[in-house]
């Protein structure tokens, strides 16, 4: 599984989900010339793009991102305790990671932001 593209796993959830390529475009307002980008491996989607489209199938972005379940591959302990064993004194250890992993972390703080921003939202007003 893990050797699939980004855009091999999107095409599998919008096949799971039973919609059309159109009406996933239309509905994340993504463009069909970033769609066919993606799938010819031109470009690949970006964090913005990574946390909606994860929030809307309800994957993680590890998964989106990697093709990794969650816990496969470190404990779910260790990744905690190495989170936030960075997020703490971040000027001291930031060095012992590279820059993909800074940012991933980065991103990933946004990213649990952005999840609570939204659930607090659909929260304060029920559908």
């Amino acid at each position: 599984m893990g050797d699939q593209t980004i855009y091999q796993r999107i095409e599998a959830l919008i096949k799971d989900r039973g919609m059309t390529k159109k009406a996933f475009c239309e509905k994340l307002k993504i463009s069909s010339g970033n769609l066919g980008d993606w799938r010819r491996g031109k470009t690949t989607p970006g964090t913005a793009h990574l946390i909606q489209i994860s929030d809307f199938f309800n994957v993680s972005l590890d998964w989106l991102m990697k093709g990794i379940k969650p816990g496969e591959g470190v404990l779910q302990e260790q990744k905690a305790a190495y989170f936030f064993g960075v997020m703490g004194p971040l000027d001291c250890q930031v060095e012992d990671l590279n820059a993909d992993e800074q940012n991933f972390i980065l991103e990933y703080v946004e990213f649990a932001k952005y999840r609570k921003q939204k659930n607090e939202n659909n929260k304060a007003k029920p559908e």
